[in-house]
């Protein structure tokens, strides 16, 4: 029988998923709001310029991509050393979904809000870092 995954690494294997719809959310939007020629075609020179939700989905996937490196460096550290658990499972989940809940913040333009859930984002690395630690 298998032992089940650390919530750390089970949410580093769903944080893959998120990263995913990220890219497929910020494709979509910049297809739609550019078009298709645009998106199937080789994008030499200046591309046009983004619309409002395209450029939201673009700043939310770079937003991601700056805290996700830490996540999994944080998650693995934590597994690897056998530490995994406790504060450090309750940051991970705290990360995720926090991360999950700024997606549509931003794209619908929620001012404050989205800051906490990135705060709280932030909080959830620093459980996983305390634990590590």
């Amino acid at each position: 029988m298998m032992d089940a995954l650390p919530t750390e690494i089970a949410l580093l294997a769903w944080s893959t998923v998120l990263l995913f719809v990220h890219v497929m959310i910020q494709g979509q939007t910049s297809t739609r709001e550019r078009g298709l020629d645009w998106n199937a075609g080789p994008r030499d020179g200046e591309a046009p310029p983004p619309g409002p939700l395209a450029g939201r989905a673009a700043r939310a996937l770079a937003n991601f991509q700056e805290t996700y490196p830490v996540f999994v460096a944080l998650a693995l550290g934590l597994a690897v050393t056998g530490r995994a658990g406790g504060i450090g499972a309750v940051g991970a989940g705290l990360w995720f979904g926090a991360r999950i809940v700024y997606i549509p913040l931003y794209l619908f333009g929620v001012r404050y809000v989205r800051s906490m859930a990135w705060l709280a984002s932030i909080a959830g690395l620093l459980l996983m870092l305390i634990r590590l630690l």
